[in-house]
């Protein structure tokens, strides 16, 4: 079976009192909330990856805490020639905190995978993002704060 490496991030910033997480709404999945997430580039570095999925994704520039654990699942690719492969992806997830940037200022050549990105209060997370995997990680970081 064909393996995925991927990295992702929790991208938090105190405001007000409260931390806040950056969260993304990809095209085409109205609704659907998830942490900025993508494949790892040859010679990156998992924590590298994460950071730059999140400028990429979110327009915001952070530095990465700790690593907060890995995900792992199977799932069958629904488009191009290897559609209905069963992949097995590892995405490995960490704790980002805010340094620079304004949320939801996406490069252009990104836009097309970002409708959009905003800040949400991280207590809520666990409520809010739509996988399962990803709300445990919202819930790692809030515990890891």
């Amino acid at each position: 079976m064909p393996r995925e490496l991927s990295a992702g991030g929790v991208a938090v910033r105190r405001m007000r009192g409260r931390w806040w997480f950056a969260v993304i709404e990809p095209n085409g999945r109205p609704g659907v909330l998830a942490l900025p997430k993508g494949l790892i580039d040859a010679g990156e570095g998992a924590g590298e990856t994460a950071a730059r999925e999140v400028l990429e994704e979110t327009g915001l520039r952070c530095d990465v805490d700790r690593r907060l654990t890995d995900v792992r699942y199977v799932y069958t690719q629904s488009w191009g020639e290897e559609r209905g492969t069963r992949i097995f992806k590892i995405v490995s997830f960490f704790l980002l905190r805010y340094t620079a940037g304004r949320l939801g200022e996406v490069p252009p050549e990104f836009a097309h995978e970002v409708a959009e990105a905003r800040w949400l209060p991280l207590e809520e997370a666990p409520a809010l993002l739509a996988y399962k995997g990803e709300r445990e990680m919202a819930q790692k970081a809030l515990e890891s704060l």
